[in-house]
C-alpha cells in the first residue's frame, strides 16, 4: 500500500534560469522517506489554501521542512535587526498545511524551522536571534560540513521522542540562528541543549506530532537498526502507516 506524505517546500522569487520564482526543497528530505516507505507529496507556497487542504486530505501525514526564518508577525512581534530572510508566503501556506493536518488529524514531523513553526501555530513564540534572546546561550549554527555533529542534547524519557530514537543522550547537527522560546500550552519540550535551549518538542494531547531542531535529513545511516536519525523517521513512518482517515 502506498503511503504518501505531505512534505513542504520554500519558493524562491528570483531562483529561475529566467528570474522567475522557482520551488526549492533539499532532496535529502525525499530520500530518507522513501527510505522508510514513504511517497513524498509536495506542498508549495504557490498552492491556494483550497488546494492546500485537498493534498493533504490525500495523504497520511505532515512533514515541515527547514528553510527561512518566520515572520515574526505570526507570534505577534515586531521584527528586530537580526531578523534573517522571511517568505510570507511559504509562512502561509505551510500555516494553512498544519490546518489541513490537524483538521484531518494526521501525524506531523516538524524539521529546523517546521519545529518552530509548529510551535507559532499552536500559541507559542520564538527567539528571533539566540544570541538576542538568551546570553548563556552557546552557538547553534556550525559552520563544519553536513553529516557533522555539533552539540548534545538531553531527551526527556518516555517522549515519543525518546521511544523513535532509542536514547536520552544525542549528538545532533545545529543550523539555527532561531529557536522556541515560550512553549504553546498543547506542546511541551522533549528535548533540550546543555545551554538549556528547547531541541524538541510534541504534542500533550494523543497525536504523533514531534518537532526536532536538527537535520535528522542530513545523515546517511549506517546502521538503520540504529541509527537515531533514522530510527526518527521510521517512527513518523510507522504513525503515518497505522493512520485511520478522517472523513471530511
Amino acid at each position: 500500500m502506498t503511503h504518501f506524505v505531505a512534505i513542504t517546500t520554500t519558493i524562491d522569487p528570483q531562483g529561475g534560469e529566467y528570474a522567475q520564482p522557482r520551488i526549492g526543497l533539499y532532496s535529502n528530505y525525499v530520500a530518507q522517506l522513501q527510505r522508510v516507505g514513504l511517497t513524498p507529496m509536495l506542498i508549495t507556497p504557490t498552492h491556494t489554501a483550497e488546494s492546500i487542504r485537498a493534498l493533504v486530505q490525500l495523504c497520511s501525514g505532515l512533514v515541515l521542512t527547514g528553510g527561512e526564518d518566520i515572520d515574526p508577525s505570526c507570534y505577534g512581534e515586531d521584527p528586530i535587526p537580526e531578523l534573517g530572510t522571511v517568505n510570507p508566503a511559504r509562512d502561509f501556506a505551510e500555516l494553512r498545511a498544519i490546518d489541513a493536518a490537524c483538521e484531518f488529524e494526521l501525524p506531523i514531523l516538524g524539521i529546523c524551522r517546521g519545529h518552530q513553526l509548529l510551535n507559532v501555530y499552536f500559541g507559542g513564540t520564538l527567539c528571533q536571534d539566540i544570541m538576542v534572546a538568551m546570553e548563556s546561550a552557546s552557538s547553534h549554527l556550525q559552520t563544519t560540513p553536513w553529516g557533522s555533529h555539533h552539540h548534545e542534547i538531553e531527551i526527556e524519557a518516555g517522549s515519543r521522542l525518546a521511544n523513535a530514537v532509542g536514547t536520552q543522550r544525542l549528538e545532533i547537527n545545529s543550523y539555527h540562528h532561531q529557536a522556541v522560546r515560550r512553549i504553546a500550552d498543547p506542546l511541551t519540550a522533549t528535548a533540550r541543549a546543555d545551554d538549556g535551549l528547547v531541541e524538541a518538542i510534541e504534542a500533550r494531547f494523543d497525536r504523533w506530532i514531534v518537532g526536532v531542531q536538527w537535520h535528522p535529513e542530513r545523515f546517511e545511516a549506517e546502521a538503520e537498526e540504529s541509527d537515531p536519525n533514522l530510527r526518527l523517521f521510521a517512527a513518523f513512518a510507522e504513525a503515518v502507516q497505522t493512520h485511520h482517515p478522517v472523513a471530511a
